[in-house]
């Protein structure tokens, strides 16, 4: 466990944008998480600003973060038990998501399929409930240990206690910033329900030619169809989708609708209509669009990249005014979904 001062984030973050970290450790248990804690209480400087990071692909930083960040670096997969229908499966914060994914695919341990290639590690999951093609992290939660960083405790949250919501948690609000997620545990089936009917699953599979459904025939088609249209941040910086697709009620879907027959949409819960963020943005005219270094992604308009030298000041400044456009084209506010630090 080494102290580095003013350390580079830039390999830290899926934007690759270049800003540093005035003090810098990676903690792979409780007992350093621990002692770091007690370092920066001990201090002579008081009101540190203290930044828990994960896999960094879903952040912006906007500054150099004049404080600690602390990387969290808990691995670990173990099958605690199982019954007749289910393994729960705990797995530390810092494990890659994606990896975990194909681990539990290679095992024919099911539910996380739909769900792969997002990109960060397993801590980050529920704090923003993750999802994509008709699947939520909810779906396969069981329970989560957490550090509170000033009661010094490890306390243990269920999927009620965690508050679900679209790409939201106790975490990202009434907890932002007081815990230090440390293992992830999963309900994960031993006989697969197939999720195939969201997005292009079907035809992805049927353009594969299989005819006999697998949780890994949809994993493949998956990463397919996310790799077809998702930059890959290790080429171009970005943190995946920047906005969230914003909820409506049926009234105001049926009012843009009269207005734009083409709009797209999705059921959501109750009377509510989720909206194509993409959609929108794209008929903004910004799908392509690029100043500098900063833009949007010419396949995917819900994705803003970084080229190679942007700051997280300018790809801030891009998102206000696509907000900004959407807002006056549509009367929809976009919420983003990436934070800013």
């Amino acid at each position: 466990m080494q102290i580095q001062e003013n350390f580079s984030l830039r390999p830290y973050n899926s934007f690759g944008i270049d800003a540093s970290a005035r003090h810098f450790a990676g903690f792979s248990n409780e007992d350093q998480l621990e002692e770091l804690l007690l370092t920066i209480q001990k201090s002579p400087i008081t009101d540190q600003k203290l930044l828990i990071l994960g896999g960094g692909s879903n952040i912006l930083l906007v500054h150099d973060f004049d404080g600690w960040v602390l990387k969290n670096e808990i691995m670990g997969i173990e099958e605690l038990h199982e019954d007749s229908e289910f393994l729960y499966v705990k797995v530390g914060a810092g494990e890659n998501w994606h990896e975990f994914v194909q681990y539990c695919i290679s095992r024919n341990w099911a539910g996380l399929e739909n769900l792969s290639l997002i990109p960060g590690n397993v801590g980050a999951s529920p704090m923003q409930n993750i999802g994509a093609y008709g699947v939520e992290l909810r779906d396969l939660f069981w329970d989560l240990e957490a550090y509170h960083l000033f009661d010094r405790k490890v306390y243990t949250f269920t999927e009620t206690d965690c508050e679900f919501g679209y790409r939201e948690s106790v975490f990202k609000n009434k907890f932002r910033n007081q815990f230090a997620i440390l293992s992830v545990t999963f309900r994960l089936r031993k006989k697969p329900i197939f999720h195939t009917s969201y997005g292009a699953i079907t035809q992805e599979l049927e353009k594969m030619g299989v005819h006999t459904l697998s949780i890994q025939a949809i994993s493949k088609a998956v990463i397919q169809i996310r790799q077809s249209k998702l930059p890959d941040p290790k080429l171009i910086g970005n943190a995946g989708s920047f906005f969230k697709n914003p909820i409506v009620s049926k009234e105001k879907y049926q009012k843009l609708q009269s207005s734009f027959p083409d709009i797209v949409a999705y059921p959501s819960l109750g009377n509510d209509v989720k909206l194509a963020a993409g959609w929108m943005i794209e008929n903004c005219g910004w799908k392509g669009f690029r100043n500098g270094d900063a833009g949007c992604h010419g396949k995917q308009a819900l994705v803003l990249v970084n080229y190679g030298t942007a700051t997280g000041t300018e790809i801030l400044a891009l998102s206000k005014e696509i907000i900004d456009s959407v807002a006056f084209k549509f009367g929809v506010i976009l919420e983003k979904e990436v934070n800013i630090i």
